[in-house]
């Protein structure tokens, strides 16, 4: 086993409560450290856990957990734990993991998860469409579909999305978040492969020469995963392609360092908008 049988790595860094009187890790962590990088596995398919797997009509339950010990990892190595689908069977999915230091195996595992009705706790066959995920990712497939479209296009989407984050997460009142806006908008909304919308924004003209960008919001299991970088830059692209030569966009100072990465730059002081801090950023077209 190497690094290059994986697509997906979760990395981490070893800390001191996980040492044992060895001054290695502890031989149970390495199980943590492989049930932390199914999760981001999943986040990696852009499936949020329970919606889907409720989407799905299951969930999965482990029904066997091996692992071989080739060598230690001791305190503040930075590891890099390899994830993948090796075999999906009739109702149960076989993954591989492999904890690396660098290009050294430290260890490596095997997980048996089978494919269950949550009520009955009794095995079913795993979906057809869950398959279908999992090969195309390990073929190297893209995993989201950003679409654009107008409010009567994408707007269901969107309103659910926006509803769990604005309204939902962060207590907007809901007449602050609704708009005639959003009628005469460019929509973005980030789908899975299983239909299910992870991210939205709009994109509507300020000025001659100038879009604004607005209402990007992502669902919080998927933040940190790039489904709501493709999101912008969807409307970038869309704004760059009707002749815009600068976008706009009002920032919540939480979110900055997410803009900065994608080119934008604060302008002027912070202020609040809805109860929350927020600042102006820009980017040049």
């Amino acid at each position: 086993m190497n690094r290059q049988a994986f697509r997906y790595f979760d990395r981490l860094r070893v800390r001191w409560a996980e040492i044992d009187a060895q001054k290695i890790v502890f031989n149970a962590h390495y199980l943590m450290y492989i049930d932390s990088a199914i999760a981001g596995y999943w986040r990696a398919l852009a499936l949020p856990y329970a919606s889907s797997m409720e989407h799905l009509g299951g969930d999965l339950y482990v029904r066997k957990a091996t692992l071989e010990y080739e060598g230690s990892a001791r305190y503040d190595d930075v590891l890099d734990v390899g994830m993948r689908c090796a075999r999906v069977g009739n109702s149960s999915i076989l993954f591989s993991a492999g904890v690396f230091r660098q290009e050294q195996l430290l260890v490596s595992g095997e997980l048996v998860y089978v494919f269950a009705d949550p009520q009955a706790q009794t095995s079913k066959p795993v979906p057809p469409a869950l398959r279908e995920v999992l090969a195309a990712f390990e073929a190297g497939e893209d995993m989201i579909d950003v679409r654009l479209g107008d409010w009567a296009a994408l707007g269901a989407d969107a309103e659910a999305i926006r509803t769990e984050v604005f309204i939902d997460e962060q207590k907007i009142p809901k007449e602050m978040e609704w708009d005639e806006v959003d009628r005469n908008c460019v929509h973005a909304v980030a789908f899975n492969r299983l239909g299910m919308p992870l991210a939205t924004g709009r994109l509507l003209h300020d000025a001659p020469g100038i879009a604004r960008i607005g209402r990007m919001a992502s669902l919080q299991s998927l933040r940190s995963s790039g489904v709501g970088r493709r999101v912008l830059d969807a409307l970038i692209d869309a704004a760059r392609a009707r002749g815009e030569v600068e976008v706009v966009l009002h920032a919540q100072t939480s979110a900055v360092p997410f803009y900065a990465r994608a080119g934008f730059a604060s302008r002027g002081a912070v202020f609040e908008e809805a109860g929350i801090a927020h600042i102006e950023m820009t980017r040049t077209l």
